[in-house]
């Protein structure tokens, strides 16, 4: 017997009592008035139960300015295709794998892509190693199971069950790292777009707008790889590194300002010769090759993301607000880059120190920043 639920509205979250702010909110609550301006401007087909039509999503997470002259804010620098390919492949029946290093926004991807189809962006699962196959199906009150048997009431659904039932996106962070048995529950609810629930006699099936966005990296590969019948039920699509310093420095100084802004922290542009400086850093280590292409370098086992540089910075920020004079300086990022770069103390500890003696402390302009990382090194 199917079952079927009228769709639910996901309310706002609200302001606390006492006025004070929400240190991260959701997507669909940031960006409230970017998404509903869209929306007022949009004419192009929706398909079923998408808040915006596929243009309108990728103009949202790519930015670009509508006829009204309302400025909607780039959420993802990078190649337009990518973007165009994940919002076409939730158009389909077919499910979204956004695949990286770490670091690459797939789950800033993510979130923004479901807030932009559904309007919301919290129906997730967060995939680990102890992450139960109910996550994903669904559990049971056991004090209304044992007081009254199976039963509808008794059951709690999963948010994929939940999104299923009211035609929306579900969101599985991390898939490679859910164990392989878990994972293949996703097979009949991605294939047949129904959850059976044998205990009652009944399923759920799928309504249209439904579908899936999951993440994984490339690092987890061997940890808990998926089935090639899992793998099969998926649109890969892989989210690079950013292609230049400058896209780089961009995407920084952007989710810097962003962050600072929700903590009361000076404006990013204060400090933009030293966002160049961790970025240019962070690109020569991770490719081994410093950015005019003539002394090799090694690499440290970190990823050295672009994620890990806006914690560095936004780090770096903190320390010049509470302890400096509010411009952003060498000292104030050379503690963090240190800790990014050393993450193994015997082997990093040598990449690092190379690479300040022979890039380092060559470079023109460089002295203060070197003199800074060699005092933190010590």
């Amino acid at each position: 017997m199917p079952v079927s639920a009228e769709p639910t509205e996901r309310p706002s979250t609200p302001a606390p009592a006492d006025g004070t702010q929400t240190l991260r909110p959701h997507a669909e609550d940031a960006f409230a008035a970017e998404l509903a301006a869209l929306a007022a401007q949009d004419d192009r087909p929706r398909p079923p139960r998408w808040r915006l039509s596929p243009w309108a999503v990728a103009t949202y997470l790519l930015g670009g300015t509508l006829p009204d002259g309302t400025e909607i804010t780039p959420k993802y620098i990078g190649p337009r295709r990518i973007v165009e390919v994940a919002v076409t492949t939730l158009a389909t029946d077919r499910a979204l794998l956004l695949l990286g290093v770490p670091g690459t926004a797939k789950t800033w991807v993510s979130e923004h892509l479901a807030a932009a189809v559904s309007g919301d962006s919290t129906l997730l699962v967060q995939g680990t190693a102890g992450t139960p196959e109910e996550a994903i199906r669904y559990g049971w009150n056991y004090a209304q199971l044992l007081a009254q048997g199976p039963s509808r009431d008794a059951l709690v659904p999963s948010p994929v069950m939940r999104a299923m039932a009211d035609g929306m996106t579900a969101r599985v962070e991390e898939l490679t790292r859910i164990p392989a048995d878990v994972q293949d529950t996703l097979i009949t609810i991605l294939s047949e777009k129904t959850l059976p629930i044998p205990e009652l006699g009944q399923e759920v099936q799928a309504v249209r707008g439904f579908n899936v966005i999951a993440t994984a990296n490339d690092r987890d590969r061997g940890v808990n790889d998926l089935s090639s019948a899992l793998r099969r039920r998926f649109n890969t699509v892989v989210l690079p590194l950013p292609e230049t310093a400058e896209a780089e420095v961009e995407i920084v100084s952007r989710r810097v300002d962003q962050v600072g802004r929700s903590l009361d922290l000076p404006a990013a542009p204060e400090g933009m010769d030293e966002i160049r400086r961790v970025v240019t850093v962070f690109r020569e280590l991770r490719d081994g090759v410093t950015a005019d292409g003539r002394t090799k370098v090694k690499s440290p086992s970190g990823t050295l993301s672009t994620a890990e540089a806006i914690s560095v910075v936004t780090h770096g920020l903190a320390l010049a607000a509470h302890f400096g004079d509010g411009v952003l300086r060498p000292g104030d990022v050379a503690a963090g880059i240190l800790g990014a770069v050393v993450r193994d103390p015997a082997a990093d500890r040598v990449v690092w120190q190379e690479y300040l003696e022979a890039v380092v402390r060559e470079r023109d302009g460089w002295k203060d920043f070197y003199r800074a990382c060699r005092e933190v090194s010590v």
